[in-house]
């Protein structure tokens, strides 16, 4: 009857027939059955992203200074989660996660606590609550603490580079996440079905090759912390360098931070690099290049001297010495030994405004150091339309300007060297994945700045100043160091404040052939020293004293 209705033809029963079916498959997955529902939310797979091998940091003799370490992550499932266990967790894990876990929760995935130490895992391990889940992830680490740590830097959670080397090298230390794929079974089981296979996956991140020497940074960051301590400074930088390459040997600032106590890094006084990010005034230390820009410019001859009162009027102000006394008649090299400001002053205003200006840009200050870190600053130095009145004056005692720690040090190293301004460096090398080298560190000449002759000339009169001069504190028996100390007051919104200055030594050795130049900086001492022969002098020897006893260089026979 059915066929005769729709002419007879069979086809109909055909299309009737899947026409049925498909509306009951339709059906099956748009309005599932309930008891089928509750059971899909109990068994599900989970596509999870954990971190891999980062690349390590390396020092100069191959020592690790960052690397990546096995740790554990925990992370919740609320379908089989009871928010009442919440409160068991307290005292393990921050109270803010504590208080989100204690009611209830949408979803199917909450992470508890990612990279914990493993004191933190065998607490949550032993509670065995069920809805918790353990996973194995890749931790950032850094051996020695804070070894260095302004220079390394520090990750995010994820092993993304957020300072330091860890940011500037993260294209070639960075591993992409990997993927764990986990099942879960009725039972709230987490099975782990990840596929692992080397097909397709990269060789693995790159590394980086510093020029830093772990024994020298770890002299220099004891020696600063000391000096901080007993001066009651309020910051701190020393940077070590090899004057005949550039390359950064050690570079420490105060105060310091461990990267991998995460609490330290929302602190920005302490992850702040003194070293390549604080400009200060220099004072004295600035004196040697000022001088070497004079006599290459022929606006002074070593043969020459200058009265030297307690105080002279320039222009609208006036230039003391620091020692509230007057000296007479001095050399040019006595001016230097002694550090006279007055002296200076009558030096420096022989050269013309525009070219000191230039002079100073060509020892590479106030511009870009190409160095191979993040937050280095340039540097403040005004343009010479607006060096009037007592301002070329005070330019010429290392006043009225900024510099970091690091200009300092890197134009100090163009005296040590002969007169050869070279870009520092504290990257050695860098290799992909495959090994293979894909930066390399080295020495890169940027101008001579110094005749080889006013070079030696000038290194003579700095180690004069050890041996007699404001830098006696820096001297040692059997060493011969050239150097020169620097006491500068601290400006504040264009106005010098009373009682903060900022102490300072820069130096090299030996002074007939330097292995090293280095500059310390104690920022604001409180306790009644300042001069910089006072307080960063002995810090300077001290670290020369050490590295000696720890054979990093040798040289007998100085009897000076």
């Amino acid at each position: 009857m059915l066929l005769k209705r729709f002419g007879g033809s069979p086809w109909f029963l055909v299309f009737l027939f899947f026409a049925v079916l498909f509306w009951r498959v339709a059906s099956l997955q748009l309005f599932p059955d309930p008891r089928v529902e509750k059971q899909s939310r109990r068994q599900y797979w989970s596509r999870v992203p954990v971190s891999t091998n980062r690349g390590s940091i390396l020092d100069a003799n191959g020592n690790a200074l960052a690397l990546s370490i096995p740790s554990s992550s925990f992370f919740l499932d609320p379908a089989f989660w009871d928010p009442s266990n919440g409160s068991k967790l307290r005292n393990i894990l921050p109270d803010s996660i504590v208080a989100t876990i204690s009611s209830a929760m949408p979803g199917r995935f909450f992470w508890l606590a990612r990279k914990v130490d493993e004191e933190t895992a065998a607490k949550i391990r032993t509670l065995n609550l069920k809805g918790i889940y353990e996973i194995s992830e890749k931790k950032r680490l850094y051996p020695n603490r804070s070894l260095l740590s302004h220079v390394l830097g520090f990750c995010d959670v994820d092993d993304r580079g957020l300072s330091g080397i860890e940011m500037v090298w993260d294209k070639v230390l960075f591993s992409p996440p990997g993927i764990k794929i986990l099942a879960k079974e009725s039972s709230g089981r987490t099975l782990d079905i990840s596929r692992h296979s080397d097909e397709g996956i990269p060789a693995g991140p790159g590394s980086v090759r510093l020029t830093i020497d772990s024994r020298i940074q770890f002299i220099v960051e004891k020696r600063l912390d000391e000096g901080i301590a007993e001066h009651g400074a309020k910051w701190g930088s020393i940077v070590c360098m090899d004057p005949e390459t550039g390359a950064i040997v050690a570079m420490a600032s105060w105060p310091s931070f461990d990267p991998n106590v995460r609490d330290n890094l929302t602190n920005m006084k302490r992850i702040a690099n003194n070293s390549t990010g604080r400009t200060y005034e220099p004072g004295s230390t600035f004196k040697p290049i000022v001088l070497g820009i004079a006599m290459e410019k022929g606006s002074v001859r070593g043969s020459e001297s200058f009265n030297c009162p307690y105080r002279i009027k320039v222009a609208d102000g006036h230039i003391s010495e620091a020692s509230n006394r007057s000296y007479g008649r001095l050399s040019v090299s006595e001016i230097l030994i002694k550090s006279s400001n007055t002296g200076m002053a009558q030096i420096g205003l022989r050269v013309k405004p525009f070219d000191m200006y230039h002079g100073v840009r060509e020892w590479g200050f106030s511009k870009p150091l190409e160095v191979e870190l993040n937050g280095v600053e340039d540097g403040l130095l005004a343009t010479p339309e607006q060096w009037r009145g007592v301002v070329p004056s005070n330019i010429s005692i290392g006043q009225g300007l900024a510099v970091t720690p690091l200009h300092l040090a890197n134009a100090m190293a163009a005296i040590a060297n002969g007169g050869f301004l070279l870009r520092p460096f504290i990257v050695s090398e860098v290799k992909d994945s495959t090994g293979r080298i894909i930066y390399k560190g080295e020495r890169k000449l940027v101008r001579e700045v110094l005749s080889p002759k006013t070079a030696s000339w000038l290194s003579s009169i700095m180690n004069e100043s050890v041996k007699s001069g404001t830098g006696k504190m820096a001297r040692l028996p059997y060493v011969s160091i050239a150097g020169k100390t620097g006491t500068a007051q601290v400006a504040e919104k264009g106005e010098y404040k009373k009682g903060k200055w900022v102490s300072s030594f820069a130096g090299f050795w030996p002074e007939e052939n330097p292995d090293y130049v280095m500059l310390v900086v104690i920022g604001e001492p409180s306790k009644g020293k300042y001069y910089g022969g006072d307080v960063a002098a002995p810090v300077f020897r001290r670290i020369v004293e050490d590295m000696f006893q720890t054979g990093l260089f040798a040289c007998i026979g100085w009897g000076g």
